[in-house]
């Protein structure tokens, strides 16, 4: 919602003070349909020569990351660090083989059925089994298995924010594709030269519609949104990672209760639950 109100205001900012300073609406309403086909088509034409078929079909998702903001809020947090505690719990008391049952039947997990929202979350809850998997196949190097970790959760990132990458070049061009729409209107103009100067005049300021319609696009729009799509992919790769430092921490031989507080500590802290909530948390559990 904050994306679309922050558009809303931005386009009733910049027509609203055009029209009550006594600007001609009609010259910009005229020329804008041609100019925003001559400039969204370019761009659109140019974002799928720079991109591949899997990227663009990542962007209708990619567009509602942007609206619905950050998956995970403080109580997924909270979940997520209540459940690894009960797997790093469960393999230090009952050895790493206790695990098998969860791991590779997770639908069917008592410990998975207590948080369904992470369970029915198919990155999270793969995450969580091919990891414990490593740790059961006695995978015990807790730096070789941080490293290894490390280089999923970069490519997942990597791969997440490829279209708001593409946005951004997309929105770096757009002034320039604005210009190239200007151009023409001008060439168009010159075509008519021997037109009374009111019509020229009409003419001329229609063609300086693409350039004021490049930089609006590319700064007023294309520009934030994917700086919103980036900023909300970064603050949920946060949770994916919080599954790595709980497990590592476990692997260098901390308690389960110390290895759950060290993965409360990299939380965001905007979303960093207390001490306190995870203690009650965690001696609520009530897993089989």
């Amino acid at each position: 919602m904050l994306l679309i109100g922050g558009l809303v205001f931005l386009l009733l900012c910049v027509f609203g003070s055009f029209a009550a300073s006594g600007g001609a609406i009609g010259p910009l309403v005229k020329s804008m349909p041609f100019e925003l086909i001559t400039i969204l088509g370019a761009g659109i034409g140019t974002f799928a020569m720079a991109n591949s078929m899997a990227d663009i079909k990542h962007v209708p998702g990619a567009l509602k990351t942007a609206v619905k903001g950050p998956s995970f809020g403080r109580q997924d947090y909270i979940d997520l660090l209540g459940l690894l505690f009960f797997f790093a719990r469960l393999a230090q008391t009952q050895g790493v083989m206790a695990l098998e049952s969860h791991i590779e039947t997770p639908m069917e997990s008592t410990a998975f059925a207590a948080y369904p929202k992470i369970r029915d979350n198919n990155r999270v809850r793969n995450l969580i089994c091919d990891y414990l998997r490593m740790i059961s196949m006695n995978m015990d190097d807790a730096f070789q298995f941080d490293e290894v970790m490390s280089r999923e959760l970069t490519k997942n990132l990597k791969e997440d924010t490829h279209v708001a990458h593409g946005l951004q070049t997309l929105a770096d061009g757009l002034p320039a594709l604005g210009i190239v729409a200007a151009v023409l209107g001008v060439i168009k103009t010159m075509g008519s030269i021997s037109k009374p100067p009111e019509v020229l005049g009409e003419m001329i300021a229609g063609a300086l519609v693409g350039t004021f319609l490049g930089v609006l696009l590319a700064y007023g729009m294309v520009g934030p949104l994917a700086g919103r799509i980036q900023s909300v992919v970064e603050e949920d790769a946060h949770y994916y990672d919080l599954i790595r430092v709980v497990f590592v921490a476990y692997l260098q031989g901390n308690p389960a209760q110390v290895s759950v507080e060290i993965g409360r500590k990299d939380i965001p802290m905007h979303l960093m639950p207390s001490f306190q909530e995870i203690d009650t948390a965690i001696n609520e559990l009530s897993i089989g």
